[in-house]
This record gives structure tokens, sequence and C-alpha cells, in this order.
């Protein structure tokens, strides 16, 4: 466990993405099975342990040492792993021998009890680990167990990390990964030359998906619009939808499995039964999932009522019928078209869907353009530019080059996403919050509200967070002003002046809106930031509820 949060506590410190990289390899060629496994799975977020929450880690903290000196050091801190492993107590008595294993404390130990032991038991078993650790053990220790690693490494960088290893491509460890479960052995062995390529034995696997770049003038400036190929940007969820033919012998010949994955990889299979039973072609498709009624592409909020359901009801189904879009084909059949050219992948779309027949899956339209002023033209009006009546569920324009093979991750040059300029609107700051890692000493999350008739008058109601968008001059300044013009503390949140001739407004851009029974306003943004401090403009000048309530009634019809 000490290399393990010895490594974590360098990466923390180093901002170099090659320096990042190496620290991982070298960890890698160093540790042994199934050590080095285990700490790749942390890396990439493999690992989930659902009873240790963050409130765990409070009781115990709150129990040994002052409640009140928690809180001030914490709000100092802002990050509790490092509060914790600050403040927890060196045990003056002998420790008392752990139950799962004397010796120095491994992170295949910690793992494998934590895997095992029940909700009970674990406080105990936390305290003890705790005991045993320095601070820096301590700190890796409760980032594990709460699954916030926060140390600057995301899973394609450790991905990348393990690849060199063995001298091998990324790209092909991403394409083995969703066969792989942690510790890895097989594949460590396989990157050593100890053992053979890991094969992915399930009939209907998750492919990590392709994603785009954003563009900006100056990306679309330097591109040949000959080279490319454009569809539209659908404001849904990105899925795969895979079905292979069973291996049943000549009990059930034509029997399929059929799966749908969400962008991440997680099996949503169960939500949409409905969805599942058109899939009766083996192959995978890359498309957005949709609510479609009457032929309509209905909105994101409309899509919301069919997610994170624990139950799937013939009513729910009945009102709220699936429907997958279709952007590309990986595989057709047992051929994998990964390798082949979009514009060729493009066509065995058009003909698989042809084949497959089936209401519930269609074609992504294709923009004809010639040139790109063409393309601007049809992003400014995508109804008149193919998308009629659907047009208010486009959520801009995608842009892929026609040679272009489909690989993992998010490669820079043969995809980029457009999307539809952001609504812009001019809110208040209510709140503002401590942020965590590299911002824990900064007020960077930001309530904010816009003005409506309340009870008493006029008054603010809170319609989103935000926490990017600014520059780290523009946050020194927002700290600073909070620090000025704090009215009221709650631990880490403070509340700022907010009066209509006194405070901060904030322009902030945002994808869309949702109704919401969590926000006094009735309302959340999609996606929020920060595109502009207004310093000119006093707090009564920002906009009002009833201009979000027209936009979030536009976009219901």
């Amino acid at each position: 466990m000490n290399r393990f949060a010895e490594l974590l506590d360098r990466l923390a410190y180093e901002p170099a993405r090659n320096a990042k990289l190496r620290l991982i390899t070298d960890y890698f060629r160093s540790t042994s099975d199934p050590e080095r496994g285990w700490a790749l799975a942390a890396l990439t977020g493999a690992l989930s342990f659902p009873h240790a929450k963050a409130g765990l880690i409070r009781s115990l903290i709150t129990e040994r040492t002052d409640p009140v000196l928690f809180a001030l050091s914490y709000d100092y801190v802002g990050d509790l792993s490092e509060t914790v492993a600050l403040m927890w107590p060196s045990p003056h008595a002998q420790r008392a021998p752990s139950p799962y294993g004397g010796g120095e404390l491994s992170l295949t130990t910690v793992i494998e009890t934590l895997s095992t032991l029940g909700k009970a038991q674990l406080p105990a078993q936390l305290a003890r680990w705790l005991d045993a650790l320095d601070e820096t053990g301590r700190w890796a220790l409760i980032k594990l167990v709460t699954g916030g690693l926060r140390v600057g490494v995301s899973a394609r960088l450790a991905k990348a990390a393990v690849a060199a290893l063995g001298d091998k491509d990324a790209h092909g460890v991403e394409l083995l990964w969703p066969g792989l479960s942690p510790p890895y052995r097989d594949l460590f062995a396989w990157l050593e030359g100890k053992g053979d390529m890991p094969v992915n034995i399930d009939p209907a696997p998750f492919r990590p998906p392709m994603l785009a770049h954003a563009l900006d003038d100056a990306d679309l400036a330097g591109l040949n619009a000959q080279d490319f190929m454009a569809e539209w940007k659908w404001d849904g969820i990105r899925v795969q939808a895979v079905a292979a033919k069973r291996d049943n012998g000549a009990r059930n010949p034509g029997a399929m499995t059929a799966r749908l994955y969400s962008r991440t990889g997680e099996d949503i299979s169960k939500s949409f039964p409905d969805l599942l039973d058109a899939l009766r072609l083996p192959g995978a498709i890359d498309g957005e999932l949709l609510i479609m009624r009457e032929h309509r592409v209905q909105s994101f909020n409309v899509l919301q009522q069919r997610l994170n359901r624990k139950s799937v009801t013939p009513k729910l189904i009945a009102e709220f019928p699936a429907h997958l879009r279709a952007y590309d084909l990986l595989a057709d059949g047992t051929e994998d078209l990964r390798e082949r050219p979009f514009a060729e992948r493009r066509q065995r779309l058009e003909d698989f869907v042809a084949r497959l027949h089936e209401e519930r899956v269609d074609l992504s339209p294709l923009i004809t353009f010639a040139t790109w002023d063409e393309l601007i033209a049809a992003r400014l009006d995508p109804a008149a530019a193919g998308a009629g009546l659907d047009a208010a569920a486009v959520e801009g324009v995608m842009l892929k080059r026609r040679d272009a093979l489909y690989l993992p991750g998010r490669p820079k040059g043969p995809w980029w996403k457009w999307k539809r300029d952001p609504f812009i609107i001019d809110a208040v700051l209510m709140y503002a919050q401590r942020g965590h890692g590299k911002r824990s000493s900064y007020y960077s999350d930001y309530t904010f509200g816009v003005w409506t008739k309340g009870e008493s008058g006029e008054e603010l109601v809170p319609v989103g967070k935000a926490y990017f968008g600014f520059t780290d001059e523009e946050l020194i300044q927002i700290d600073r002003f909070v620090r000025r013009n704090t009215t009221e503390r709650f631990g880490p949140v403070r509340e700022v002046v907010h009066e209509p001739e006194q405070g901060l407004v904030l322009e902030v851009a945002f994808e869309g809106l949702q109704r919401s029974t969590r926000h006094k306003s009735g309302l959340a943004m999609r996606f929020p930031r920060i595109s502009r401090l207004r310093w000119d403009k006093p707090p009564r000048e920002a906009d009002r509820l009833e201009r979000l309530e027209t936009l979030i009634a536009q976009s219901e019809h």
C-alpha cells in the first residue's frame, strides 16, 4: 500500500503528461502481480466499494477528534482525504492485530478484504488500517475506498502506461479492455512476453468508443470540406447496440444475445427491453438513444423519464418508446469493421439498417454540403437543411473524415463536434463553495440565480451551479469577491451578498434546460459554465425566471 500511496502522491504533484506516463509505467515494471493489477484497476476507475462512503470517513474522524476542529480544518483544506489523513491521531497503545493479516499492508489485502467485508465490519477495519498507515498512506487509502483519486490521471492515460510496459500501442490495449477484469494477470503476461494476447470470449462485447474534439473557427480554417462527411448531433444518450448469435448448437440455432451499452461501457440492457427486441441481426451499432413519438424525436427532458429506472413497466415503455438513431457500424455479423474507413462503414450501416427493417432503429441522416459556408448555413437552420420536425432535438453537427478509422479515445483530426451556439443568460452569484485538489484553497464552485416575483417581492432563485469556464486570473478575482462579501457561512459554503444593487453578475452559458424538483425555481441547466464576469452590470439587471421558462417551453413543443 505504501508504494501505491507514493505513486499517487507523485502523480498528484506532477503536471506533465509524459512524466505521469513514465511514473505509472515504472510502477508497473517494478511491482509484482496482483498488486500492480489492482493499482491499474484503481487508476482506470474499475473498482467500487459501495459501503465506503464519505459520510463513514467523516464519522470515524469526528469520533476521534473535536468535530468543530475537523469542520474548520476541512473548510480550510477543502479535501476530505487530506484533512482526515493529517488529523487522524496516532494510536498511543499497541495496535490490535487485524484478523485480515499482519505485516505491511498491501493494496491487494485492502481490495480483497473490502470485497468480502460486511457493512457492519467496515468501520472498525478502516480504523485499523488508518491506525497502521502514515499520513500519505491514509490519504491514499481514503481516496481509494471512496472512489475519488483526483490525481490528474485519466483511464486512457493509465492504459497507455500499461501498454508502454510492453512497447504496445495504447489502441491495442483499448480494444482488449472490455474483455479484461482485475487484476489483469493475462494482460501483464502478454505485455511482458510471458503469455498469449488475451481474447475476449464475450459474444456481444462493448467496444471502446471513438470520441470527437470540439471544433472552433481556427480548426475549420485548416480543414478541406471535400475530406469530410457531416451528420446531425442528436441530443440524446450515446449508446452501443450489440447483438450476436448464441452458441446453442442445434437446440436453438437462431437465438440471439443482445445488449445495450452506455458510452462508458455500462450494460443498460435491462432498462430498455423494448429496444433489445429490435436487435435481430448480429452486429454492433454506434448510435444515439432517443425517445420517438409519432415519428418525432423528443427532447432530452422526455428521455430522462426512461433513464436510471429500477423497474420498467409496460406503461412506461408505451409512454416513452425507446429509439436508436444509428451513426456508425462497428461490426457486421462477426466481421470487425473498425479498421475500415468511415465512408465504407457508413455504406455498410445503410445496408445493415435496411436489412434490419425495424421502425425502432433508423439512420442519422447525412447533411449535404460542398463548402463550409453551406455547412455553416445548415448548422444555423437544421430544419431547412434536412432535420425537418426533429430540428429542435439537434445539438449540433458532427464532422467525420471519409477515411477515418474507428479509433478508441479522442484522436484529434478524424472527428469533430460542432455544437450549436449555447444559450446565454446573466445570473447573480448567490453561494460559493471551496473546490477540491488544486482548487482546495479557492472558492471555485458557484451557485447562481435569476430574479422572480416572490411572496415578499423580487427575489433570486437558484437555477444552476458551475465550476469551470473562467480563467485562473478570474478565479482569483471571484475568490477575492467571495471572501470580502460573505454574509453567511455553512461549512465549506459561503453565502455572498446578492442584492439588486450589490453583488456579482455572471454571464452563464449552457446547453439546455430541464424541469427539476430539486431547485426552488423548478428548472435546472445542462452543462452550465461561466463565460464572462459582468463587473459592469448591477444584479438588478440580471435575467428573470420568466425568460428561462420561455426557453424550456420552446424546447418542449
